[in-house]
């Protein structure tokens, strides 16, 4: 593999490992969790789950620190939706 597919690669997996940091300052600043799938945040985190799997079983570090990232982001924000949805319902 080539420095230059290198670099697309952990250029592309810095890019959608960081995607959603914006959805999680937006609900820690406004302590609200609306219209986010708590299912599908779980489905994701299974799939970020078997790409670290598959970064560890071809020594891939850039698959292995992206989707390390992307777990670590998408579990903050299953733990504060859920933590604000338990709020907002007993309002």
């Amino acid at each position: 593999m080539s420095n230059y597919t290198q670099i697309i690669g952990i250029a592309s997996g810095i890019l959608t490992s960081s995607s959603l940091v914006p959805q999680l300052v937006k609900i820690i600043k406004e302590k609200k969790a609306e219209g986010i799938s708590l299912g599908m945040f779980v489905v994701l985190l299974i799939g970020l789950g078997g790409w670290v799997w598959y970064g560890v079983e071809k020594k891939d570090i850039p698959i292995i620190a992206t989707n390390c990232f992307s777990f670590v982001t998408n579990v903050l924000i299953l733990i504060f939706s859920l933590k604000y949805k338990k709020k907002e319902a007993n309002k």
